[in-house]
């Protein structure tokens, strides 16, 4: 049997390739890895996702997925061991619906919301964001992990915040989530995030705070202007 060509696209800080980098290992496949810097994309990443031209992109054997939900199905697709998804229907649609709405919910407030925002803004993004996490918080009852007693695909969705959202809170001073409000949500942050597989792929911090407190800078300039 020829041996298959596994490559990932992506940059050391964005947090979506992560889910495919977590995903390929806990299925134990074996993937190359590209770094992409995206202030210049490589001719390869335009050829292989001109539309988004960005990242993720899984190449498998020469054929390109993009999106790193869309990505994270294939994978679960195409390599059965280690399922991400569940076998029941309804259970595998609740899980798409929670993947989804950590990207157009959870992401978008904390990061263009909260982040990304100062003053007035910001205070009124807060209340919003607490309210789309407390969802999280209910979905976590009775259970280890979203996906049960295992990390499934809505784990690795949500996966950024076990990380990235302790840096965003450093880098705008405030605390989003504590043990009172939100204590299911925060020991899923303590076992998913110190699962050796997902631990050992996180980025170096002092590296994000940096990249986050100027992104951040920027963002403020050019909505000062």
């Amino acid at each position: 049997m020829a041996e298959e060509e596994v490559k990932v696209f992506r940059t050391w800080s964005s947090p979506f390739p992560l889910r495919v980098i977590w995903a390929l290992k806990l299925k134990g496949v074996e993937f190359d890895t590209v770094y992409e810097d995206l202030s210049n994309k490589s001719p390869l990443l335009l050829q292989y996702n001109p539309v988004h031209k960005k990242v993720p992109v899984l190449l498998h054997n020469g054929k390109p997925i993009c999106e790193s939900l869309v990505i994270l199905e294939y994978v679960d697709e195409t390599w059965k061991q280690f399922p991400l998804l569940p076998q029941d229907p309804h259970e595998r649609a609740k899980a798409r619906f929670w993947a989804k709405f950590g990207d157009d919910k959870v992401f978008q407030s904390i990061v263009y919301g909260i982040l990304f925002k100062q003053g007035k803004e910001q205070e009124e993004e807060i209340p919003r964001a607490m309210e789309i996490l407390q969802h999280l918080e209910e979905e976590l009852k009775g259970k280890k992990f979203f996906g049960g007693e295992k990390i499934g695909l809505v784990d690795l969705a949500l996966g950024w915040l076990a990380y990235y959202l302790g840096i965003i809170e450093e880098v705008i001073g405030l605390k989003l989530i504590d043990q009172e409000k939100f204590p299911l949500l925060l020991q899923w942050i303590q076992e998913f995030s110190t699962a050796p597989i997902i631990q050992e792929n996180w980025p170096p911090r002092d590296k994000l705070i940096a990249k986050f407190a100027a992104s951040r800078e920027a963002a403020l300039a050019r909505g000062l202007k």
